[in-house]
């Protein structure tokens, strides 16, 4: 039974005997050729004699309708698989089911994973040349999956994101550029024929086994973006912030060191000191309990809620505390009172205790150093400093409010206000101490 034929029928040529187009099953003369004779099951049956072929010649029945890989695959369907695959590219696995008819999308994707890429005994063009060679095919490592990583990041086409991503494409969990993108280019005129010497043969094989080893470095490279989560940093950045400060200090000094080692010897290494943590926190608590004259494991169940009712009772002191400074504030020692009445009441006593916002007092000013300090006497000294005023200001502000009492014959608070511009207490308190001082007069 030959296992080999085109897939297209019309690529087939006609039946010698009738004209008519080859379907599957036809039987192939193997005395006959080159060219080989192919007769349909009609003529077959017939007995049809041509030429030099004759009725008693041994014969071959070729069909595609037998498994290869699996049982509910037959060989034309696996053809029919690689070449819509080879049509739509790997990942477009809607539209190889479609072209498939027969089979979902699930099953297409499944059955190439499974039975093309994951099948580390999956047979090489060179299985076919012998015992040894098969041997050694199949000896060769595996190429390894690629699989995209969990729930990685969609954005636009054209964000500072997508540009980090390296040209990730999540729907189709692959780049839209390969490393080394032009590699199938060897092989797109390679074909092997029967005729073919057995040098012309072992090249082929040569430029098959090169192009193989050029996808096994694709896959490694894919692989190390997939185990070191490359892709979905932020993700894995999340992840990092689980850990404590100690295993997050740990992590960041050997990081340097991480090109060194295996993903997997890394986690485990941050695991066990991780562990190493915990258990140090246990110890630590042990000892605590047994200072504490804690020897069984219900002691220390009854330790713990003492604890927690001794820390209770500190807040409760540590709020009376609090509001010891606001004595003189009624609000807030009414909100004392309430927060009080609440614990003892076993409720929440809510947020922290509010003091009324008063203003306060702003401290003196200090005088030293400031120009025109040396012209005023004690008591214009004392005004400065309670008001907040620099002598200059003051020694300008008195000579304006002075200059107008003369010409007015007198000065109003309001005269003033309007006359400088600054505030109104400030103006109050200057305008009370140059009247008591004499330097202006009140009007009759």
């Amino acid at each position: 039974m030959d296992r080999l034929s085109a897939v297209d029928p019309f690529a087939r040529p006609p039946c010698p005997g009738c004209s008519s187009y080859l379907v599957e099953p036809y039987i192939k003369c193997s005395q006959c050729g080159p060219p080989p004779l192919l007769l349909c099951l009609q003529c077959f049956a017939q007995g049809l004699e041509l030429r030099s072929h004759r009725s008693e010649h041994s014969y071959e029945i070729v069909t595609t309708d037998f498994p290869v890989l699996d049982i509910g695959w037959t060989a034309q369907e696996e053809m029919t698989l690689l070449e819509a695959v080879l049509d739509c590219g790997l990942g477009n696995w809607q539209d190889v089911a479609n072209q498939m008819r027969r089979k979902s999308k699930e099953e297409c994707e499944w059955h190439y994973m499974e039975r093309y890429i994951n099948n580390p005994h999956f047979a090489s063009p060179a299985a076919g040349t012998g015992p040894s060679d098969r041997a050694e095919a199949t000896a060769v490592a595996a190429p390894v999956a690629f699989q995209a990583c969990e729930d990685p990041p969609r954005p636009g086409l054209d964000s500072a994101v997508a540009r980090e991503m390296a040209g990730y494409m999540p729907a189709r969990s692959d780049f839209c550029q390969e490393f080394d993108n032009y590699a199938e280019w060897d092989l797109r005129d390679i074909d092997f024929v029967e005729d073919d010497s057995d040098v012309l043969r072992a090249l082929k094989m040569a430029v098959v086994e090169i192009y193989h080893s050029r996808l096994k470095e694709r896959q490694r490279r894919k692989k190390i973006v997939r185990d070191y989560g490359l892709i979905n940093l932020r993700k894995f950045q999340v992840l990092e912030r689980q850990n404590s400060k100690e295993v997050r200090d740990l992590s960041e000094a050997i990081r340097p060191f991480a090109k060194t080692m295996k993903p997997l010897e890394m986690d485990m290494l941050i695991e066990s000191y991780a562990l190493e943590c915990e258990l140090r926190k246990d110890v630590q608590r042990l000892q605590d309990y047994r200072v504490c004259g804690v020897t069984t494991f219900r002691g220390a169940r009854v330790y713990e809620r003492l604890l927690v009712r001794r820390e209770e009772e500190k807040l409760r002191r540590t709020v009376l505390q609090d509001v010891m400074q606001y004595v003189q504030d009624p609000n807030a020692c009414q909100q004392w009172l309430q927060r009080q009445a609440a614990l003892d009441a076993g409720r929440n006593p809510g947020g922290p205790i509010i003091p009324s916002l008063g203003r306060r007092n702003a401290p003196p000013l200090d005088l030293t150093g400031l120009p025109g300090t040396e012209r005023l006497n004690e008591q214009e000294k004392e005004l400065c400093q309670a008001v907040r005023l620099v002598p200059e200001a003051y020694l300008e502000y008195r000579g304006a409010l002075a200059a107008e009492s003369r010409k007015l014959g007198g000065l109003r608070l309001a005269q003033a206000r309007a006359l400088i511009k600054i505030d109104v207490n400030k103006t109050r308190k200057l305008y009370d101490f140059l009247l008591r001082e004499g330097y202006i007069s009140k009007v009759v």
